[in-house]
Order: C-alpha cells, then structure tokens, then sequence
C-alpha cells in the first residue's frame, strides 16, 4: 500500500468515527414493541368508551368527561412509552458500552422535538377549540416528520418509518372516519414490526 492510499484509508477510518459520534445508534427494536402494544391497548381502550360505552347519539360533541377520560389515556400511554424507551435505550447503550448522551444524542432529540413540540401545541389549541376530526391525523403526520427530520442521526430505517406514520396521517385527513383505526395501525401495529424487523435484522448481522 502506497503513501495516498495508505492516507485514503486512514481519512475514510476518521469519516466513520465521526459518523458513528454524530449518529446515536442504541435503539432498542423491544421499545418499539412494546410502545406498540401500548398504542394498542389505548386505542381499544378509546374505542370502549366512545364507540361502545357511548350511544351514536352523543358522538356528535365529546362531553368534558369523556375529553378529560381520553386525555388521561394518552398522557398514561405517553409517559409509559417515554420510560420503556428511556430504560431499553439506556440498558442497550451500556450493554454496547456506548455513551447514552453525547453529540449524536443532543443533534437527535433537537431534531425530534421541534415538529412533536410544534405538533403538540397544534394538538392541544384544537382540542380547546373543539376540532377534534384532525386532531389524530395532525399526531401521525407530526409523529412522522420528527421521525424523518431525526432520522439522519440515528438508524436510516428510521427515515421509512417516518414516511409511513405521514401517509397514514394524510389518509386519516382524508377519511376522518377512519382516524382512531389508523392512530392504531400507526402507533401501534407499525412499531410492533418495525420492532420485530429490528431485532430479525440484528440477529442476522450478529450471525454473518
């Protein structure tokens, strides 16, 4: 091996390291799982109480009691998915004996939080106004663009996963209908394979 290619190789080692301090690569494919579940186990829980619990009658205009239930179920839902996320992450990254929070941490939480705070805030001035139809559309396409905009620093299939949550979104808008059928095939079902691909495809790399 000559001088420059000796130099090539050396500069394209660099380029990896650098990539890899920029990128934050403990993802747990079990979060994804589970935070699916999760997703599945509210939106039958919603399901009960407005579609079974409720005559069609009264679908018309949610009552407080009924927003005040729902919210609850989501913050129940939210916060168990932050602390499964936090603790597989967390217990990933030390089995890999990676530092959980560096550069590649920082960049992907930033990139993530802009469009989910933005979402959020949008989310919540609707539901004081009562517009409740494209409240669950606005969470998957919001949803997706944090993925996409966060995907660059962390796995590429994130990027995938980001693109889906928005199409599913945007039919949601279309046929509002539809909207708590598609937040479950979104938050729930997608996770959950996206989980089981995670974890076949890191068995596999293990193996070869």
């Amino acid at each position: 091996m000559n001088d420059s290619e000796k130099l090539l190789s050396e500069l394209k080692d660099i380029r990896k390291i650098m990539d890899r301090s920029s990128r934050f690569l403990s993802l747990s494919g079990l979060s994804g799982i589970l935070v699916g579940l999760y997703a599945l186990t509210g939106a039958f829980i919603v399901y009960r109480i407005i579609y079974v619990q409720f005559p069609s009658i009264y679908r018309q205009e949610y009552g407080t009691n009924i927003i005040i239930q729902l919210s609850i179920i989501g913050l129940i839902v939210l916060l168990l998915s932050l602390a499964t996320v936090l603790f597989l992450t967390t217990k990933q990254a030390r089995k890999e004996q990676k530092p959980l929070w560096g550069p590649g941490t920082k960049l992907l939480l930033v990139n993530l939080l802009i469009p989910l705070a933005s979402g959020g805030i949008l989310i919540s001035i609707l539901a004081l106004r009562g517009i409740y139809e494209i409240i669950s559309p606005c969470f998957l396409i919001f949803y997706g663009l944090a993925l996409v905009n966060a995907s660059k620093y962390t796995r590429p299939e994130i990027f995938t996963l980001g693109l889906i949550e928005i199409l599913l979104g945007l039919i949601a808008a279309i046929i509002p209908g539809c909207g708590l059928f598609l937040w479950a095939l979104g938050f729930g079902v997608v996770h959950i394979v996206y989980g089981f691909l995670y974890l076949q495809n890191k068995k596999r790399n293990q193996k070869s």
